[in-house]
Order: structure tokens, then C-alpha cells, then sequence
């Protein structure tokens, strides 16, 4: 089976992480997490692009990659983070996103302090440190 293939945007403005908060209900189940915007390669596709067209999508805004952080893998993904930063726009929810959110799957952009970052379970929070200190591989975008 291949492994979906998908990139992060890292994006920490004045010591604060833009991410979701998100909110699910499903069988009267109620999931609440923060989630890293972001999303699934397209085919013919590099990883850069993708991040920046999931960026547009998502949020309708324009990003400058500043580096590659890292990538977190398991039985069914591969997920690349890169910190980035917001050349243009300001974030707006929009894309898919908006279409599909409601009552029952609920989108949220927000900004989190990064002194908190360990209140919000982030499965990959090593590599938004890492972002945040500065420590990644930089890019000829």
C-alpha cells in the first residue's frame, strides 16, 4: 500500500504558532485538537508546491518556505513540516475547509503562544520547536 504523502506549513508570528482548532462529532462523539495547516500531494506535484497551494486553499494566504524541519512517519503517511512564513494575505478560512465545515466538523484559525505549546498535544511538537529555534535545512525554493 503506498503511504499518503503530505507537507506542513509551520507559521510562528510573534511567538505564536498559526494553527486549527478543530472540533469533530461523529457518533456523538465529540474530538477537540489543534491541527498544523496543511495537506495531501498532488500528483506531478513537488512537496514545495503542495505546501503552498494547501496554504492558498486553506487559508488564502501566499508563503515563503524559509526551510525544511523534518518529517514524522508511520504505518499509512509520510508528513513533511516546513517553517514558513505569510508573504501575503491574511489568513481566512477557506478552501474545502469552509465548505465542508459545520456544526459537526468545525474549523477554527487561531493563533497559540508558543510558551503553552506544550497544553495543546500536538503530535509532532518537536519539530515546531524546531521551527521556532530556528534549526532546519534551508531551501533554494
Amino acid at each position: 500500500m503506498d503511504k499518503r504523502i503530505s507537507s506542513r506549513a509551520i507559521i510562528i508570528e510573534n511567538d505564536q504558532l498559526l494553527a486549527f482548532f478543530r472540533r469533530k462529532v461523529k457518533d456523538g462523539i465529540t474530538k477537540e485538537y489543534y491541527a498544523i495547516p496543511g495537506g495531501g500531494l498532488e500528483t506531478g506535484e513537488s512537496i514545495n508546491d503542495n505546501v503552498k497551494r494547501e496554504l492558498k486553499e486553506e487559508l488564502n494566504v501566499d508563503i515563503n518556505i524559509l526551510g525544511y524541519v523534518g518529517k514524522a512517519e508511520d504505518d499509512t503517511s509520510i508528513t513533511y513540516y516546513f517553517h514558513c512564513e505569510i508573504i501575503s494575505g491574511i489568513p481566512v478560512l477557506s478552501g474545502e475547509e469552509k465548505d465542508r465545515a459545520n456544526d459537526n466538523n468545525y474549523y477554527k484559525i487561531i493563533y497559540l503562544p508558543m510558551e503553552k505549546i506544550d497544553n495543546y498535544g500536538f503530535y509532532n511538537k518537536d519539530l515546531i520547536l524546531k521551527a521556532y529555534n530556528k534549526e532546519y535545512i534551508l531551501l533554494n525554493d
